[in-house]
């Protein structure tokens, strides 16, 4: 995030909060311009670039020729509002902190699964890569969990799934969580005990704020985590915080990524080589996904779903084509606002239209944004003052997706994130139908959810009781002055009277 922001982190090697930075006063939004009065829409250029090297050729992205001065104010203003509060920050930060470090204590002095005892977390998710926006309401924790020997990976798709398995039978604490044949690494089994463990945690856990409570939500189809949410301890109340614990599994050291990606990102001219070389040699994890469809095959059952998002968080931290990039007396760049404003476009696009946009998630969104990235290199290109044309091209490049209905996975080219079997024709012509109206009147839907109120402890809040009984006794007291006031007025006019 930019230096002008003030920012409070979830440290990832320790529980405490950073405070860095002051925030801006936010400003309240106004209604949507429409950058085109004139009915006939001017005409747009064609601005052909070089997409990476792939099956599909290069992408072509289409530009206003020129941006008016109210469609700019208007993306700059959203993206100011997409800041988070820091009272919010705070607040998430210190319960959110609480909660991972206590259930890491817990899962290490387990004695009942000591396969989890040597567990630790990963920090991912928008929020550790300084791109959430809105509302810290959302959390995501990889729960590292290291294999003890090496792994034979059978690639079940173009090399995002993988059934796993030892090559021999081993002794290790891991043994629990194999199938019949004592080599298949069941996903199930290791996703039902992390259930069980968060389940039996939380009986005896307690949030720092007395009025909270952690409540384990019920299993999602295909999803790998378990997910938490905290609740004010009346009954109905609303969602404060969502937490998803995901169990990852490591790949031993000696062994290098799979040879579907083998290769790692292309980034070459982006960030160079020796970071793609850096990227390639970091650990290889894997989540307890099952693969989509009916009638799979047994091994698809137990499959597993490759994981990058500890590369996508050091790539979007570093994202300058130039290592001083938006490092405190550097140049700023507009990368990651342009990100957060695609990704309230998504969010809004999903909120107007829940059904037809189902298959729609910020990170078809994320992945666009890493292909420009990729394509759109230099630091010069992305200057802060720059951010209506960047965002309208960032824009551009996910409408172009669509339209061709190709959206290759940036670590896993072979795998289309816009393919048929994933994403429906239909869904797909919807979103480019949306993508074009939302362009062609203004970007109404860029514009943030209504303000909520802040994520305040319990200790801060005035309860809703005592307001009501302090409401209600001023309103009393007020009644009987006005009565008081006119039995004297009555009481006066008849003495007046008698003494005439």
């Amino acid at each position: 995030m930019d230096g002008e922001d003030r920012d409070v982190n979830l440290r990832e090697d320790s529980p405490t909060v950073a405070v860095q930075h002051k925030d801006k006063t936010r400003r309240k939004s106004s209604t949507p311009p429409n950058p085109n009065p004139n009915p006939n829409p001017p005409a747009r250029q064609r601005h052909k670039v070089q997409q990476q090297p792939s099956e599909e050729g290069s992408i072509e992205v289409q530009e206003p020729a020129s941006i008016s001065p109210e469609l700019c104010n208007w993306i700059k203003l959203n993206a100011k509002e997409l800041k988070i509060r820091q009272m919010d920050r705070c607040w998430a930060a210190e319960v959110v902190n609480d909660f991972r470090e206590n259930l890491l204590k817990f899962l290490r002095g387990s004695s009942d699964q000591p396969f989890f005892q040597s567990a630790d977390f990963l920090t991912t998710g928008s929020y550790f890569e300084k791109v959430k926006i809105h509302s810290p309401d959302e959390f995501d924790m990889m729960l590292k969990l290291q294999a003890p020997s090496r792994l034979n990976m059978t690639k079940l798709d173009g090399g995002l799934f993988y059934h796993l398995e030892f090559p021999r039978p081993t002794r290790s604490p891991i043994q629990a969580f194999l199938l019949e044949n004592e080599l298949t690494l069941s996903s199930s089994k290791i996703l039902n005990e992390m259930y069980r463990l968060v389940r039996k945690f939380l009986k005896t856990y307690r949030v720092p704020d007395k009025h909270c409570r952690w409540e384990v939500n019920r299993k999602r189809p295909n999803s790998p985590a378990v997910t938490l949410s905290l609740l004010r301890t009346e009954n109905n109340s609303d969602e404060l915080i969502s937490v998803d614990v995901v169990p990852a599994l490591e790949v031993h050291s000696s062994q290098g990524w799979p040879l579907a990606v083998r290769n790692g990102p292309d980034v070459d001219n982006w960030l160079g080589k020796k970071v793609r070389q850096e990227i390639k040699s970091l650990p290889c994890y894997f989540v307890p996904k099952r693969l989509k469809g009916r009638n799979l095959s047994e091994d698809a059952k137990e499959s597993w779903r490759i994981s990058f998002s500890h590369i996508e968080k050091k790539i979007i931290t570093s994202h300058g084509n130039k290592k001083t990039c938006c490092e405190s007396n550097a140049t700023k760049c507009c990368r990651k606002q342009c990100l957060m404003l695609l990704k309230s476009l998504i969010e809004g696009l999903k909120q107007h239209f829940p059904k037809e946009l189902d298959d729609l998630c910020s990170y078809h969104g994320k992945t666009a944004f890493l292909h420009t990235l990729s394509i759109r290199f230099n630091d010069s290109m992305w200057a802060r003052q720059k951010l209506p044309a960047c965002f309208l091209h960032l824009l551009g490049a996910l409408e172009d997706h669509a339209r061709r209905g190709v959206l290759p996975h940036f670590f896993v080219p072979s795998c289309n994130l816009f393919s048929p079997n994933v994403f429906p024709r239909r869904a797909l012509a919807f979103l480019v139908g949306a993508l074009e109206e939302q362009r062609r009147e203004g970007l109404p839907l860029l514009k943030p959810p209504a303000p909520v109120p802040p994520l305040r402890l319990r200790s801060q809040i005035t309860t809703p009781a005592a307001d009501t009984s302090t409401q209600i006794s001023a309103e009393k007291s007020t009644a009987v002055m006005n009565i008081l006031v006119v039995v004297v007025a009555a009481a006066l006019g008849y003495v007046l009277f008698l003494c005439k």
